[in-house]
């Protein structure tokens, strides 16, 4: 299960009905559990949408545009081309960073820095994968990265935020895990029963369903 925070920022003024363009959103995070799925549901629903990759895509739908970064250029330089919405699913673990300092680096700055560059690139609405529990104060390491980031993407400006808070995600796609995984995910399913009342929402969610709703 999950917890969906929505934050909008509504106006009202004169507008002349124009012909509907199609909808050009980025990804980042496009090669990840989450991110493949998107960038597929998108494709297949009249967008164009911009899959950001640090090298060449294996399998890409057709009406999709890949685009190769270094993330870590992004931080200092560069920009990205305009949009309207940016979807930010990039992640990773302690034990695939080595180090908290890297793990900050994936699951922080660069997220935060995607984000500044679509909103300067025209991005009026940002979708964002964080996680249950997310929170600045929080004591748990990984839940207070989540947390900061959740705060300062809330302080760019974004006419539109939508931070989806999944718990342990499940499904096929991605990238390689590791057989203790693939174990995690058969078991999740049996702890999600005694995941009752106010501890919904620490039951595992099928990352296909979290795309479709994150895309919708």
């Amino acid at each position: 299960s999950m917890v969906i925070l929505i934050i909008s920022k509504l106006s009202f003024h004169k507008f002349k009905l124009l012909p509907k363009l199609m909808p050009i959103s980025i990804i980042a995070g496009s090669t990840g559990l989450v991110g493949t799925k998107i960038l597929s549901y998108l494709s297949d629903n009249n967008h164009k949408p911009i899959a950001l990759a640090r090298s060449p895509i294996k399998e890409i739908p057709s009406n999709a545009q890949e685009l190769i970064i270094d993330y870590d250029s992004l931080l200092t330089e560069g920009s990205l081309p305009s949009c309207d919405h940016v979807f930010v699913c990039l992640g990773t673990t302690i034990k695939i960073a080595k180090s908290k300092e890297n793990f900050k680096i994936v699951d922080l700055d660069y997220p935060l820095a995607v984000a500044q560059k679509a909103l300067d690139s025209g991005a009026k609405k940002l979708t964002l994968i964080s996680s249950v529990g997310a929170d600045s104060k929080s004591k748990n390491f990984y839940l207070r990265i989540k947390g900061e980031l959740e705060d300062a993407i809330l302080e760019l400006g974004f006419e539109s935020v939508n931070i989806f808070r999944p718990s342990f995600l499940i499904g096929q796609g991605g990238r390689h895990r590791a057989i203790s995984e693939k174990i995690l995910m058969k078991v999740a399913k049996i702890f999600d029963i005694f995941c009752i009342g106010s501890a919904r929402k620490y039951r595992s969610i099928d990352a296909q369903v979290l795309a479709k709703k994150m895309a919708s």
